[in-house]
């Protein structure tokens, strides 16, 4: 038995779903999710929930029963309250700014890297070290950040580097005489 797929996910005043088929859409005050489930789940929506249960007891039913549920969570806290990521910048010269809808990063290479956010994210610098990317899409905001991390990820040496803020960066010790 699933233990997360047993739990309903409430709706919060504000927020409906819908079922057609094998899809639902939620709406909320952020904006429209949907989410297509296989046919291995039946959904349900109930007063102010949505139930997921398997069909069958086939181990790919149960599988897909608790991550259904977990979905339809994340859609339903996507159009209330969003997603977020910060990112830190931290290198001497190392810096980020915005220009219209575009993030410019000054990282150390020959050249300044220009980065456009794809729709439905929002990206945006408070400050020239830190980097905050917001949305109802919770892989596409992990996305954006992990595209902006890659172009200079946290060495060990010194630490310089984009990093997830909180993120523990491993130190080594550098060569000895």
């Amino acid at each position: 038995m699933s233990r997360i797929g047993k739990k309903a996910v409430d709706l919060p005043s504000g927020v409906t779903a819908s079922v057609s088929g094998q899809t639902i859409e939620v709406k909320g005050p952020k904006g429209v999710r949907t989410f297509k489930a296989t046919d291995d789940v039946t959904m349900t929506v109930e007063e102010n929930a949505v139930s997921v249960t398997p069909r069958g007891k086939s181990k790919r039913a149960r599988q897909q029963w608790g991550m259904s549920r977990t979905m339809i969570a994340n859609l339903v806290t996507g159009v209330t309250d969003g997603f977020k990521k910060e990112l830190e910048i931290q290198g001497v010269g190392y810096r980020a700014a915005m220009t219209g809808n575009t993030l410019k990063l000054n990282l150390g290479l020959s050249h300044d890297v220009d980065y456009t956010a794809p729709e439905g994210v929002t990206v945006t610098a408070p400050k020239q070290t830190e980097i905050v990317v917001e949305g109802i899409d919770e892989q596409l905001v992990g996305q954006v950040a992990a595209n902006i991390r890659a172009w200079r990820k946290p060495e060990p040496y010194k630490g310089k580097g984009i990093r997830y803020k909180g993120e523990f960066v491993f130190r080594k010790e550098g060569k000895k005489k």
